[in-house]
């Protein structure tokens, strides 16, 4: 088998690849495929991959749904959310 070992390095670097996107908030499956394909550039990548944990918050003043502040525009009713007041924006954990 000429590329077994190509095969065993994809699926350990896919399975630690998604194994660090998902305790990051993100899916494993997709971090996964990432690290598959490109072993050490997706390992790098989920690496420097921002966590959805650290994110700030807001609620949506029309429906009150709490979204992340990057958020533009409610993804329940469809306000346009606007840069809130700081006392407003709460801090994850």
């Amino acid at each position: 088998m000429e590329g077994g070992a190509y095969l065993v390095i994809a699926v350990s670097f896919g399975i630690a690849t998604g194994v660090i996107g998902r305790g990051k908030g993100s899916s494993f499956f997709i971090w996964f495929a990432v690290g598959a394909v490109l072993p050490l550039l997706g390992l790098i990548a989920v690496i420097a991959y921002r966590s959805e944990h650290a994110e700030p918050e807001r609620r949506c003043p029309t429906c009150n749904k709490v979204v992340k502040l990057y958020v533009q525009v409610c993804p329940r009713c469809g306000t346009d959310l606007y840069l809130p007041d700081p006392s407003e924006v709460r801090q994850p954990r």
